[in-house]
């Protein structure tokens, strides 16, 4: 199998593109590795809800961790 070049790159699974769109340049991990895990999820999918063509989907995974965050901090 012949090697990737720039023009037939292989699709990158670990870092893909919509990772990488974000008009200011850096990338989600960069601010959602400062914060915890249900906080950093809701990030992560507000930031590339538009990216991957799921919007709306994205948004509601994001409330579900901000919901779920919401409850854990009632809790205490």
């Amino acid at each position: 199998m012949p090697r990737p070049t720039p023009m037939t790159e292989a699709p990158d699974n670990i870092n893909p593109k919509h990772y990488r769109l974000h008009p200011s340049g850096i990338e989600c991990i960069q601010v959602t590795e400062h914060m915890n895990f249900n906080l950093g999820n809701a990030m992560k999918y507000i930031w590339r809800a538009a990216d991957k063509g799921r919007t709306i989907e994205d948004l509601k995974k994001a409330a579900w961790y901000i919901d779920r965050e919401i409850k854990r901090l009632s809790a205490t």
